[in-house]
């Protein structure tokens, strides 16, 4: 019993330590974050889901993604 209340603590102990982001994992973060608002405007800007709308709403996306130096996502568009 006491040497699983001795693990408990030092865990308890190191963990909060062993769970801090890093720089790249912070940036990583904050691209994705920024990726999926220009996602949700496009949606919602087109939220139609036939051929004219789809393509719209792609067109916005990648302009979106591209104003903010941002990389391209694969396109959610059927029939590519």
């Amino acid at each position: 019993m006491n040497r699983l209340a001795a693990a408990l603590l030092l865990t308890a102990f190191f963990a909060p330590n062993a769970v801090q982001a890093s720089s790249q994992g912070i940036t990583a973060q904050a691209r994705w974050k920024a990726m999926d608002k220009c996602a949700k405007a496009a949606q919602d800007a087109f939220p139609d889901f036939n051929a004219e709308a789809n393509a719209k709403r792609e067109a916005r996306l990648q302009a979106c993604l591209a104003g903010q130096n941002l990389p391209p996502r694969e396109s959610t568009s059927p029939g590519r």
